[in-house]
């Protein structure tokens, strides 16, 4: 079968995924060492949230320039979630910069990666 074609919302898609990786595994190592939850962890949520944002407006645009998804539904139900989880777990431990609230940002950046993933299936 041969390579399906890149698009420029496959690539920030790459690139949202990749760095959600990123911020899972960082977030993972701090709760891990059991460490009060660093500042630089939450801006890396931050700026994790700025790409999906970015991401999900790509993905608008593309479905309002006739792109449509398979699965619509389930399409727009994951761009709505991919911009939706982070702000809701940082605000659940905005008031707690103990160690496991970087559990909390493991499992939200776990979450949103699975669901960048999910998200970029149901365009095929």
């Amino acid at each position: 079968m041969p390579p399906l074609p890149q698009t420029a919302l496959d690539q920030i898609t790459y690139v949202a995924v990749g760095y959600a990786g990123l911020v899972t595994l960082a977030a993972l190592a701090v709760t891990v060492r059991r460490v009060p939850r660093p500042q630089v962890l939450d801006n890396g949520v931050w700026i994790l949230e700025v790409l999906l944002a970015v991401r999900a407006v790509a993905g608008l645009g593309t479905m309002l320039n006739g792109d449509r998804p398979a699965e619509m539904s389930a399409h727009i139900g994951y761009l709505v979630a991919s911009v939706c989880v982070l702000p809701i777990a940082m605000q659940s431990v905005a008031d707690d910069r103990g160690p496991w609230s970087s559990g909390v940002v493991t499992v939200a950046a776990l979450a949103v990666t699975v669901v960048a993933v999910r998200l970029q299936m149901t365009l095929r």
